[in-house]
């Protein structure tokens, strides 16, 4: 009997040994990985205001721990798509984050400056809207001074760094417009529905950036904190807390932690391929359950390793210019290829399958009425949710059920300010158009004119939704109206479709 059962085992072992032989290393590492997306518990960033798409991003990330590693590609200020392309062009796949920079370092002009960000924006909401995800570092030149790199990397004193802290000092007042102009940024990425995976301040346990190896790095993170959730509303960013590995440059990890109620993820940066598993672990410690992230590093790291001993690693993003300098095309190619790493395709197919514990994300627009006639007369030819009141027909129409001339809409939902203060509301339309906030008639153009601005004020409080209500017609010719807003604290904009509800 026991030699029957030793020929049995003998004859299923040696053709699964054979057939292992047969296959080559690199298809042995790339053997399928069982990721099933699942969730026994709910996921809370620390901002009790967060977006839907913010919550269901973080529950992606906690869900993810264990399971696989997304790829990620950081880009810079002055090319935000250069390299994250090169990594497509190399292996046929896009990394899943696209890390932007938001610092500039070159002494460029304040123009320059305004229209590089600018163009990171509007990057990072293609990026957003193709499927992948959006990281954003902010090299931040010491307030008040020109914006070059030397400002950035410098060795600042206890005592000088704390005036930086202190409010009301002239440092403080320079800190806060700081954070003003970047919020403006933010806030476009905000109202178009883009969740960030915010990591500003980071290698602070090392004395390289002026905000480095200070006593009470708290208290630059808590200000900053403050002034983009409390004061701008920005409720699309993910905190990501993110100190250098602990090496002989860099303190260990604890002293400079903010807390668990101001960090939603955490991270380290590693160069050298040096991943240590003191690093990993410590940090893992560190999370308490949060989720974890190599948040930049010159060398790809192998997926195969990571997940055997550091498989709560949820991404990893590797540094510009190194991507193609530091490794060789074989690396990057099997780092992307691995089963391990999760590719943009597969994150686009999980995000169309709601896993346990992610937000519901609402639908947000006006409903419109479209009628075929100029006088909103009738039964409505046409009923559509619009994302927002941004249309320029030219000579065409609306619609196949709406003729091309002498048509109207009325557009009615519901809208809800950012912040508390004094709003301008412009709309430019060709012909005639009415726009009620909170019932209150605030621009009243019923009449034939083109290319036209026409604006109202009001005054809004943040928290509150208001009624809103918008009529057009079109006569003749050309046909457009679009709906712009602007505040205070608020550059002028297209009205975001995250600030209108449906009826």
């Amino acid at each position: 009997m026991n030699t029957y059962r030793k020929y049995r085992l003998l004859t299923t072992v040696i053709p699964i040994i054979i057939i292992l032989t047969l296959i080559p290393w690199g298809e042995v590492r790339s053997l399928p990985v069982a990721r099933v997306i699942t969730s026994t518990s709910p996921v809370t960033p620390v901002n009790p205001a967060a977006s839907g798409e913010t919550k269901e991003l973080l529950s992606y990330l906690v869900n993810l721990s264990g399971k696989g590693m997304i790829s990620g590609q950081h880009d810079y200020l002055e090319t935000p798509d250069e390299f994250n392309n090169k990594l497509k062009n190399t292996t046929g796949q896009y990394a899943v984050l696209h890390g932007y920079e938001l610092g500039a370092i070159n002494n460029q002009s304040e123009n320059t400056i305004a229209s590089q960000r600018q163009a990171v924006v509007e990057s990072a909401i293609k990026w957003n809207k193709g499927g992948g995800i959006v990281a954003m570092t902010f090299h931040q030149n010491l307030p008040g001074t020109s914006p070059e790199w030397s400002n950035v990397s410098m060795n600042l004193s206890q005592g000088n760094f704390d005036a930086y802290v202190t409010p009301g000092t002239p440092q403080y007042k320079r800190l806060i417009a700081d954070l003003d102009e970047i919020a403006v940024y933010l806030g476009e990425l905000r109202d178009a529905g883009v969740p960030v995976l915010w990591r500003p301040y980071h290698e602070m346990n090392g004395n390289w950036f002026w905000w480095g190896q200070k006593d009470n790095f708290s208290k630059l993170w808590n200000i900053m904190y403050d002034r983009l959730v409390n004061t701008h509303k920005l409720n699309n960013l993910l905190w990501v807390w993110n100190p250098n590995a602990p090496n002989e440059w860099a303190d260990p990890y604890q002293s400079y932690y903010p807390g668990a109620d101001k960090v939603d993820v955490l991270a380290a940066d590693i160069y050298n391929s040096d991943f240590k598993q003191s690093y990993y672990e410590n940090l893992l410690d560190l999370a308490a359950g949060k989720p974890i992230g190599i948040g930049e590093s010159g060398e790809l790291p192998d997926p195969s390793i990571l997940s055997q001993t550091q498989s709560k690693w949820v991404y990893t993003m590797t540094w510009g210019k190194m991507l193609t300098e530091n490794n060789d095309l074989q690396q990057i190619k099997s780092f992307m290829n691995n089963n391990y790493t999760v590719s943009r395709d597969e994150y686009v197919r999980t995000k169309g399958t709601k896993h346990e514990g992610a937000a519901v994300v609402t639908r947000n627009g006006l409903t419109g009425e479209y009628y075929n006639n100029a006088e909103l007369a009738g039964a409505a030819s046409l009923t559509r949710n619009d994302d927002m009141i941004n249309f320029n027909w030219h000579g065409g129409s609306p619609a196949a059920a709406i003729s091309k001339d002498s048509f109207s809409v009325r557009w009615q939902g519901k809208i809800k300010p950012v912040y508390s203060e004094k709003y301008k509301f412009s709309v430019s339309s060709d012909d005639g158009v009415r726009v009620w906030i909170g019932n209150k008639l605030i621009i009243d153009s019923w009449k034939k004119q083109s290319g036209v601005t026409r604006e109202g004020s009001i005054l809004l409080t943040t928290g509150n939704i208001y009624d809103i209500k918008v009529e057009y017609y079109e006569n003749r010719g050309d046909a457009s109206i679009r709906l712009m807003w602007e505040s205070p604290l608020q550059k002028q904009t297209i009205v975001p479709q995250n600030a209108l509800f449906l009826p």
